[in-house]
């Protein structure tokens, strides 16, 4: 396994997808990679928490 560069399906950004972070989705049973950059993953989910 090494590093893949992803880019961000919202801003377009390109980002690392760290060896570190694919062990630990494969760990999860996550079968898809992150679509979104860190910092968008974050305000995704700030929004989600903000909405109840």
């Amino acid at each position: 396994m090494q590093d893949k560069t992803l880019e961000c399906k919202d801003c377009g950004c390109t980002f690392t997808f760290t060896v570190g972070e694919q062990e630990f989705y494969k760990e999860k049973g996550f079968e898809n990679e992150p679509q979104r950059c860190p910092e968008c993953r974050a305000a995704k989910k700030r929004q989600r928490n903000n909405k109840y």
